[in-house]
């Protein structure tokens, strides 16, 4: 994993309890991260997101924030984008196309898009490897996202990664 961490992000080594946490995701266990704000805490799920084999989804309740994360993962060379209302249909159905294709390693979405059947239906046709839940640790910022992670309906095998700060 050091080795991906100086490829994409530049760092020689990892941040207190970054590996503990990427080791933990790896495996496929569930886990819950609350770190202070500028703590590491996305590159708990973005690391193994590279490393996993097929699509990593992040469910993220701000547009501002998904849209700096996915500059920042394209600037380091990674395949990231995301689906929010800032986007026209047309916009959507081209990311959908490059996530289907195995062109997007890192899909961000708002948590109301998977309370649409069709975007649901959508999932299950991708190989999904992580589930990543930004900002869990409030719930209320957006009611959409407060069972996400107990939905099973278009999780992967493998557990849900949620982080707050």
């Amino acid at each position: 994993m050091k080795t991906l961490l100086k490829q994409y992000f530049g760092f020689d080594e990892f941040r207190p309890l970054q590996a503990e946490i990427i080791d933990n995701v790896m495996a496929g266990k569930d886990s819950f991260v609350l770190m202070s704000t500028g703590g590491g805490k996305s590159l708990c799920y973005q690391l193994p997101a590279l490393k996993f084999p097929g699509l990593t989804i992040v469910i993220s309740p701000l547009i501002a924030l998904m849209k700096d994360q996915v500059d920042a993962l394209k600037a380091c060379g990674a395949k990231a984008e995301f689906i929010n209302s800032s986007l026209t249909a047309e916009q959507i159905n081209q990311v959908c196309e490059r996530a289907k294709n195995g062109e997007v390693k890192i899909l961000y979405l708002a948590p109301e898009r998977l309370a649409l059947e069709s975007f649901k239906d959508f999932l299950k046709t991708l190989s999904v490897s992580l589930i990543a839940i930004d900002e869990a640790h409030l719930p209320q910022l957006r009611p959409a996202q407060k069972n996400i992670a107990r939905r099973t309906d278009y999780r992967p095998n493998r557990d849900c990664h949620r982080q707050g700060a």
